[in-house]
């Protein structure tokens, strides 16, 4: 079962809706990890929205498929943890499905804007971004979890920039809501891995000195 030190500070994990939805799905046999996989199928509708289908109503739907595949990603948590259904392969199915899932919103929020290089930018700094994460718990028995620019925030800033562009569709060249969204999350991200390394290398100092 993951340590508590392993799972993301979240707020909405006491929300009455995520308990209530964690509850059903455990009550319904369906594992954590297929939550999971649920989770990647959610964001590839979203990736495929932003890529295949332009128009408003594609990118208010990769809105929602964004927040969808973001509670994926709480509920298989709850139910592995507070529903007593942790697998041994569960540490596998929180960590890779998440960087797949990244990925393929940022690229295709590249594509969507005409900036694919920037797209694939932001997708390499989200997966840095968690493997500093991931790596400091290796060094410091604890996942660091710290911004600006963290899952959560990436994703908020892809949702919003997404019902901005659904919502003033109608306008000409609003590609650039998404552009500079992206702006946002590759230098945001950037700063993140930056300050991620930081507080690592001044643990492994502190634990070399103290």
């Amino acid at each position: 079962m993951p340590h508590e030190s392993d799972r993301r500070p979240l707020k909405t994990r006491s929300a009455g809706w995520a308990g209530a939805l964690a509850r059903a799905i455990t009550r319904s046999g369906l594992s954590a990890n297929a939550v999971s996989v649920l989770g990647i199928g959610f964001a590839g509708l979203g990736a495929w929205l932003l890529i295949a289908a332009p128009g408003a109503w594609a990118f208010l739907v990769a809105a929602v498929a964004i927040q969808l595949r973001l509670i994926c990603n709480l509920i298989d948590g709850m139910v592995a943890v507070e529903g007593g259904k942790a697998q041994p392969t569960g540490v596998m199915f929180n960590e890779f499905p998440d960087r797949l899932e990244d990925a393929m919103l940022l690229v295709a929020g590249g594509y969507a804007c005409g900036d694919e290089r920037l797209g694939w930018a932001c997708a390499v700094l989200a997966v840095m971004t968690a493997q500093a994460r991931s790596f400091n718990a290796v060094v410091s028995q604890a996942q660091d979890f710290g911004g600006p620019m963290a899952k959560p925030h990436r994703m908020a800033a892809l949702t919003l920039a997404c019902l901005l562009t659904g919502v003033l569709a109608s306008w000409e060249h609003v590609g650039w809501i998404l552009r500079i969204a992206l702006w946002l999350i590759m230098v945001g991200s950037a700063f993140t891995w930056g300050l991620r390394l930081r507080r690592m290398a001044d643990g492994l100092q502190e634990e070399a000195t103290g």
